[in-house]
């Protein structure tokens, strides 16, 4: 059962153009310049309940907006949204109750106050059983391992202690549906690590369905089997993060360790050189010509070691944005 279902979405913001200087500012006095700025065009995806999905693209390319317009922040333009059955800009309090967004760079709990309190708070405002939101809280910090934190202002808190007060403070009413937007942005690695753990296994024992947006491609490749990749407002990729390289890269990675130095234009005949250092050289070795080529290599140069490898995700997904249109040439 599909629990998000969207259809032609598009998402237009207007604005006024005003000319530099004093001139400008008297002329738009009497008349301004509107301008458009299509933030999301002809959207469509469908996500099943219990999914954990990547929702990938650059600064710009309609990710935010579009989980404001799924959780019910912004307006559509125009298009059909469902989400577990609702209209989100409607605003029905029985959606409001299904679902979280939380916003790496956004506090929802209190600055100057114990996040405990924040958490009182969401109990209220969510009319949750004071014995179920123990029992959800008590779970939720033991995960966590924040119990000596809960009486400490959130304002004392370093970010992925705060992070994690966040996530707990959006997951007390148990929703079925969460928008995880940059959850990781600008965390240590520990701290990163820590709720990539977490994620995974709440999506796993508790079936509720993820969107996560993140620019670190560790999150999504820990996290996500599924991607969809947006750019320029458009869905420019709707599939299996593994078959991301198979679709859009022409070739692999070949890393050799040499017993002796071997001339670049030697190396040219194999493939692209992209880096050489010392004796370690890679090469960039179209697909279609791997076996030969790697047999080639094996029995014409010095080589004491020989790996093959996948291009980057975040290689592949720079490549796609670079084009613009997210298509193999």
């Amino acid at each position: 059962m599909a629990a998000i279902e969207v259809k032609g979405l598009n998402k237009t913001f207007d604005y006024f153009k005003k000319e530099p200087g004093l001139k400008g500012s008297l002329k738009s006095l009497f008349w301004r310049e509107t301008l458009y700025h299509h933030a999301v065009k002809d959207v469509s995806f469908s996500i099943e309940e219990g999914e954990l999905v990547g929702f990938l693209g650059p600064n710009g390319a309609g990710k935010t907006t579009t989980l404001k317009i799924l959780s019910g922040i912004l307006y559509p333009t125009s298009g059909e949204v469902s989400v577990l059955g609702h209209v989100p800009w409607k605003r029905e309090a029985v959606y409001q109750r299904a679902f979280s967004i939380v916003m790496g760079q956004k506090n929802q709990l209190w600055w100057d106050l114990p996040a405990r309190e924040s958490f009182e708070l969401n109990r209220d405002i969510y009319a949750i059983d004071r014995g179920a939101y123990h029992r959800m809280l008590d779970e939720l910090v033991e995960i966590m391992g924040i119990g000596h934190l809960l009486d400490v202002q959130v304002r004392k808190l370093s970010m992925g202690e705060r992070m994690k007060c966040e996530l707990i403070a959006a997951l007390l009413h148990q929703p079925r549906v969460l928008f995880l937007d940059e959850p990781t942005i600008g965390l240590d690695v520990i701290s990163q690590e820590h709720i990539r753990t977490f994620i995974e296994e709440y999506n796993r024992t508790k079936k509720t369905t993820v969107v996560l947006t993140s620019h670190y491609m560790r999150d999504v490749e820990r996290l996500c089997r599924r991607v969809l990749v947006i750019n320029d407002g458009r869905i420019i990729y709707d599939g299996a993060l593994s078959e991301l390289a198979d679709r859009y890269v022409d070739h692999k990675i070949v890393t050799l360790r040499l017993a002796r130095r071997v001339p670049d234009e030697t190396l040219a005949r194999y493939g692209s050189v992209s880096e050489r250092n010392g004796l370690t050289v890679t090469l960039k070795v179209p697909k279609k010509d791997l076996a030969q080529t790697a047999q080639a290599l094996l029995s014409a140069l010095p080589v004491d070691d020989l790996s093959i490898e996948e291009v980057a995700i975040e290689s592949v997904i720079a490549t796609m944005f670079a084009e613009g249109t997210g298509r193999p040439s």
